[in-house]
């Protein structure tokens, strides 16, 4: 089986990156997360702020208000329009690689965005990165297995960011509990998943059946903002934002 790793940066890339960043994004702050609907979440935290897949208010982001704010890093699971459109301010990366951005070392690992080995709808991103003292992995848009290979390059995170609402490119329920107990973090933050009445064309279902997948593992519902010690607790805790 072929190694899915990480993709090296060209020259050019790597001569405009390779300045001299600042380390106090590696400081043991802890994070604020802010989540804004859908995939889209602000974490501030280190001396950097990372916001993930920001979105048009369009399929089953319709009704949301748009994630238009300013961070160091915008990490987009592709450029779909519901989880990497231009209208947040940032460096936005996309494809996988490793990066340098504002203190954070960043990787980007290629996965399939569907369960067909990418022949329906392409490649996602998943990254991987250390803020504030915490390790991060997001797999906000992806409805791929993990491969032993992608299990060995995103470790075992503190805290996974984990789409769960099912459709075509996204983790079901059932499928996401699986992940979570291959990758054991000690934090989950569910993703991609409609709260209410789905929008006309939206093919992704709610939480619940992820929280149901997960029976046991316990579960704090906290709103819209969540803030992270640089040290969390042993063991596997759900939490549901919105």
């Amino acid at each position: 089986m072929a190694l899915r790793s990480t993709v090296a940066l060209p020259l050019r890339v790597l001569a405009a990156t390779a300045v001299a960043m600042p380390l106090a994004a590696s400081a043991n702050t802890g994070v604020t997360i802010t989540s804004y609907g859908h995939s889209a979440l602000l974490i501030q935290g280190g001396g950097a702020s990372v916001l993930l897949n920001p979105f048009k208010a369009v399929g089953c982001a319709a009704g949301l208000a748009e994630p238009r704010v300013r961070a160091n890093v915008i990490l987009a699971s592709s450029r779909l329009l519901d989880e990497g459109a231009p209208v947040a301010s940032g460096r936005l990366l996309s494809s996988p690689g490793s990066y340098r951005v504002a203190g954070l070392k960043i990787e980007g690992i290629s996965a399939p965005h569907d369960r067909f080995g990418g022949r329906r709808f392409g490649q996602s991103t998943l990254w991987r990165w250390k803020q504030g003292g915490l390790e991060f992995a997001h797999l906000g848009g992806t409805a791929a297995a993990l491969s032993p290979e992608d299990r060995v390059l995103l470790g075992k995170p503190d805290v996974l960011i984990i789409g769960v609402g099912g459709g075509a490119k996204v983790y079901t329920g059932p499928e996401a509990a699986a992940v979570v107990r291959e990758l054991n973090p000690r934090r989950v933050i569910p993703v991609q998943y409609v709260s209410g009445t789905a929008p006309k064309d939206c093919d992704q279902g709610s939480v619940d059946p992820f929280l149901q997948a997960m029976s046991g593992t316990p579960v704090k519902r906290v709103g819209r903002v969540l803030s992270l010690p640089a040290k969390l607790s042993e063991g596997t805790q759900i939490e549901v934002m919105r």
